[in-house]
């Protein structure tokens, strides 16, 4: 792989990790009741994701999965009914300030998994990742070269610049969200991303592969 290649791939990913989706909301989410430093689990979880997908991919079962049209839909419909339910949850979260989550958390390794658990599985069923990354990982892949080490630079730099994206997204929601201190801007600050959630619930649901 040349450099021009991974420079071009970087681009590409900087555009899709940048952009406004449910893996946005998700880091919204967390760093707005967790914080930062306890948020950035959810931004792991996600990670895990893209490292799952990527190695599904570089051994060839990508395609044999995204063939299955049964396997498709399961797949979409499973992210569309998490994505609502999470919107339904958040919308109906009940309108407490950070530092009092904070200080019920702190050392809490359980709410740590499911933070984690979250962003992974936000991620891992929403098809349209493991659908860009079918189709556009192997088209930076230099066959006459070992492919190995390649499928691992692109995830390398895919996951490096996801961390990033969503990390400014978790500390924009724990900079500026986690400040709210009246109830009433709480509850509906939790009922505006619940419905933003429920929204791209739908439009997954709605989705069609090309």
């Amino acid at each position: 792989m040349s450099l021009a290649t991974w420079f071009t791939f970087l681009l590409a990913v900087i555009l899709l990790c940048f952009s406004p989706g449910p893996g946005a909301l998700s880091s919204m989410s967390a760093g707005m009741k967790y914080g930062w430093r306890r948020g950035m689990w959810n931004c792991l979880g996600m990670q895990a994701s893209i490292i799952v997908n990527s190695t599904i991919i570089a051994l060839g079962l990508g395609a044999i999965l995204m063939a299955s049209s049964t396997a498709f839909e399961v797949m979409k419909w499973c992210g569309a009914l998490y994505l609502v339910w999470l919107g339904i949850q958040k919308f109906r979260e009940p309108p407490v300030p950070f530092e009092e989550v904070a200080a019920r958390t702190e050392f809490n390794d359980t709410t740590t998994r499911g933070i984690f658990l979250q962003g992974f599985l936000v991620s891992q069923t929403n098809p349209k990742g493991l659908l860009f990354l079918l189709a556009v990982l192997p088209q930076f892949i230099d066959p006459a070269h070992p492919t190995a080490m390649q499928y691992v630079i692109l995830t390398a730099t895919l996951v490096v610049v996801d961390i990033i994206a969503m990390g400014c997204y978790t500390a924009f929601a724990a900079k500026v969200l986690t400040m709210l201190k009246d109830p009433g801007h709480i509850r509906w600050t939790n009922r505006g991303i619940g419905s933003l959630f429920v929204v791209a619930g739908g439009m997954l649901a709605g989705f069609r592969r090309g």
